[in-house]
């Protein structure tokens, strides 16, 4: 009679989903060290910008900030921060801030 080997099989499946795991985290984490993601957009599709850490401390940047808090406090809907702005209105300040960088 052949008996099941649960340790082994146990082991496969750990190393299964820490694969897994490692995998997930890749794909999700393409946001380079010294950057953060933020959705931008008025209208319901918004799209996703990566930006350096950086542009936090300019006041304009800032103030695209105060406005996302103003519409949406800390329940943004994209799940991660949304700037409730046109695309063309985000690039104007984030192209002055990537010649102050």
């Amino acid at each position: 009679m052949m008996g099941i080997r649960f340790p082994s099989m146990i082991s496969g499946v750990r190393q299964f989903h820490k694969l897994q795991s490692v995998v997930t985290r890749n794909q999700i984490s393409d946001v380079p060290k010294g950057h953060f993601a933020v959705y931008v957009g008025e209208t319901e599709k918004k799209k996703r910008y990566v930006v350096p850490i950086a542009y936090l401390n300019h006041t304009s940047f800032q103030e695209l900030l105060q406005k996302a808090e103003e519409e949406f406090g800390f329940q943004h809907p994209m799940g991660g921060l949304t700037i409730p702005c046109n695309e063309d209105a985000f690039f104007h300040v984030t192209s002055r801030l990537n010649t102050c960088l």
